[in-house]
């Protein structure tokens, strides 16, 4: 297993590790502009390796980068499927070589994200991770149910929330985290307990106001864009989940819980040299809404009509099959809708936020 550092190892590791592939090549795309990996991946057409490109059906701003790369990776040569879009975002990062070695990264292929930002990746030959990596990839390739199979693969919104929780409660002495929006509630409320039972929580990152009381601090050397957390010095989460509503329960995002001693050794080490260089944070200001909001926040309406109708069913659910009267029907639509406006406006928010 081998930890990539970015921005220290940019994007030249990747480029081997296509130029390395000898049958195939599967790779996840949420944002990509670097021209030395497209490059790289053409070559591989050209020796006859398989190439299959799985890319977002959107992301913040970037729709229509999204169709010309699909456009020519197929020119190209290359197989490309397109997610679903029953999910807000498909924000995963990932790529198999070979279907022997995975590369399960918390940036995107992208200059910002490796030349600029603080980031992390996982590289692993271990037999399961590679395993539910491309099981993962042909069931959203194919936009068919995915069923998480394996704890320390961290899928959301499958397995996300529950393995997430359960590593920050394990936690005896110490839990470094690294998460550019960490607002989720209840794991707020995990990491203020544990807190209180005398664990070091530090993190670089921004937390909401509700955990104001937790230490924090913003990365005053380079932008932030991984979500990471380093557990007692003996065990890490690397991956594109921040702790935040959304990322957990409403988008497809990946992560790695890995026991590699040099690997965490090396994410510990980063940290400690991240922190000492630390600007104090305070709790986050509310952030303006400008016109470019309101254009994402329509984009992300699709998940409404879920929303609303799971809202429905538990509420019938609660009558006992009696049913709902008309203005309880409402109710519970006004309800439902209210709530997923305010995610969504939220959340693109955030993504502005983050890609500034």
């Amino acid at each position: 297993m081998k930890l990539l550092i970015q921005p220290d190892d940019g994007v030249a590791p990747l480029v081997a590790a296509v130029k390395s592939a000898k049958k195939t090549i599967e790779i996840v795309v949420f944002r990509f502009d670097r021209r030395e990996l497209e490059t790289a991946l053409e070559q591989a057409v050209e020796r006859n390796v398989a190439v299959r490109a799985l890319i977002a059906y959107t992301n913040r701003g970037g729709d229509k980068n999204l169709r010309k790369l699909e456009k020519r990776f197929l020119e190209a040569g290359i197989i490309v499927a397109r997610t679903a879009n029953d999910l807000s975002r498909y924000h995963g990062k990932m790529m198999i070589i070979d279907g022997r070695v995975l590369y399960l990264l918390s940036f995107n292929f992208i200059h910002q994200d490796i030349d600029e930002s603080r980031g992390f990746g996982i590289v692993t030959k271990n037999a399961k991770f590679v395993r539910e990596g491309r099981k993962l990839f042909e069931a959203d390739s194919a936009r068919q149910p995915y069923t998480a199979g394996l704890k320390n693969f961290v899928v959301s919104p499958l397995n996300a929330r529950k393995e997430l929780s359960a590593f920050i409660k394990k936690a005896r002495k110490q839990l470094l985290i690294y998460d550019p929006q960490l607002t989720d509630p209840e794991m707020i409320r995990l990491l203020q307990e544990r807190v209180k039972a005398g664990v070091d929580v530090r993190i670089i990152g921004k937390v909401a106001k509700l955990g104001a009381d937790l230490k924090a601090a913003s990365l005053a050397t380079m932008r932030l864009h991984t979500r990471t957390m380093i557990r007692d010095n003996h065990e890490a989460f690397v991956g594109s989940q921040s702790l935040r509503n959304a990322e957990l329960t409403t988008r497809r995002e990946i992560g790695l819980i890995v026991r590699d001693a040099k690997v965490v050794n090396g994410l510990l080490a980063v940290f400690e040299k991240d922190w000492a260089s630390k600007d104090v944070a305070g709790a986050p200001e509310p952030a303006e809404v400008k016109a470019e909001d309101v254009e994402a926040l329509a984009k992300e309406m699709p998940p409404l009509a879920t929303a609303v109708r799971e809202a429905v069913k538990k509420a019938v659910a609660k009558t006992d099959g009696e049913g709902l009267a008309d203005d309880e029907v409402k109710a519970t639509v006004k309800k439902a809708v209210k709530k997923a406006v305010k995610e969504a406006m939220k959340e693109a928010v955030q993504e502005r936020e983050e890609s500034n």
